[in-house]
């Protein structure tokens, strides 16, 4: 992998697309930020994935300098202020629960039993069950 300090605001794609279906149904088109307004490093995410497979992923990542972008930007931030205020739109899924969305997601693509020890694919339940977990 590339740069591990790299900090991003990683967001959800479902709250995004629900962003943009409100943007939409604006009398007058705007411009809006749509993001989560926090960040988190790569090695944050890293640690919550493998984490939550009961793995150390030192022992499964590399560093590897040709991944290193030229033009590195270390910190990525969105501010959705203006969303949340004209909007109403707020993200409704933690960086947490997003890395197990993501993992959950893996787990059963690969025929494994997800996090919650089910091989459904219903979002929900998995965030309940990490809610419970925090």
């Amino acid at each position: 992998m590339g740069n591990l300090d790299a900090k991003r605001d990683w967001g959800y794609a479902k709250d995004y697309v629900r962003a943009m279906w409100l943007i939409l149904q604006q009398d007058q088109p705007d411009d809006y930020v749509v993001a989560t307004g926090e960040t988190h490093s790569v090695a944050e995410f890293l640690h919550l994935a493998f984490g939550s497979v009961n793995l150390k992923w030192q022992d499964h990542v590399e560093f590897d300098q040709r991944y290193l972008r030229p033009a590195e930007v270390d910190l990525l931030i969105g501010d959705p202020t203006k969303a949340k205020n004209q909007l109403g739109w707020e993200p409704s899924v933690t960086f947490q629960e997003l890395v197990y969305l993501m993992v959950d997601a893996d787990l059963k693509a690969i025929g494994q039993p997800g996090l919650d020890g089910k091989n459904t694919d219903e979002d929900q339940v998995l965030i309940r069950h990490n809610k419970c977990l925090s």
